[in-house]
């Protein structure tokens, strides 16, 4: 699966993704995420992240708090139609209205609306139990889990295989929880680091690794032997 740690074994892979990690918090500093006020908020966040950027899930965000209504008894009564309307700067607001309604409803039955509660549930429990909920996914069940929970589990993300394919740590076909187990494997097991870690390689993604066409030029990274 993953070719480099077959060639130079485990220690060393190691030592390579935290000299990584260093690289990248050395340039782009804490990243501090995720950025929110409370809980319920990281959570609605998360599904409306999904195949959009964050500034646009910082508009629907700022629609339901003008509308006082981030909280999860309210939006759980809220009619379908005004969350469409609300979380429409993050697009596909028909999909994610019925995402967050079905995350919402299982708050509320499964743990009575209780964030804390449900954070109390062991980390295996918990994700089984997301990923049954209607639209969401690993990435969105783990960036709950590890972001608005401090879980440790490791989120991946499409720029995360793209960065560590394009460096020789990938082969590009890992599964989700192929690429997420290297991580876990090989990183010491600590919930901040895996937060600033995930949060970095997002940063460095959307600034030089993205498209067919990366900006190596401006890639801290670039000396590492990358190849596209």
């Amino acid at each position: 699966m993953i070719y480099l740690t077959e060639k130079i074994g485990e220690e060393k892979i190691t030592n390579q993704l935290l000299k990584i990690y260093s690289l990248l918090f050395e340039k782009y500093k804490d990243q501090h995420w995720w950025p929110a006020d409370t809980k319920f908020e990281v959570i609605v966040g998360a599904v409306l992240t999904q195949f959009i950027s964050w500034r646009n899930v910082v508009k629907a965000i700022d629609n339901i708090k003008e509308r006082n209504l981030l909280d999860v008894y309210k939006m759980h009564e809220c009619d379908i139609e005004l969350i469409k309307e609300m979380i429409r700067p993050a697009g596909f607001f028909n999909r994610k209205s019925v995402v967050l309604k079905s995350v919402i409803a299982f708050l509320i039955e499964e743990y009575d609306g209780d964030i804390d509660k449900m954070f109390y549930t062991s980390l295996e429990v918990l994700r089984e139990k997301l990923l049954m909920v209607k639209g969401i996914g690993p990435e969105t069940a783990d960036s709950i889990l590890l972001y608005a929970g401090s879980k440790r589990i490791f989120v991946v993300d499409a720029y995360t295989i793209r960065i560590f394919t394009r460096l020789g740590f990938l082969k590009g076909d890992e599964k989700y929880h192929q690429v997420q187990q290297f991580f876990m494997n090989n990183l010491p097991t600590e919930v901040d680091l895996y937060n600033q870690y995930h949060a970095l390689i997002v940063k460095l993604g959307s600034e030089c690794c993205y498209g067919k066409k990366p900006k190596c030029d401006n890639c801290v990274l670039k000396d590492l032997g990358c190849t596209l």
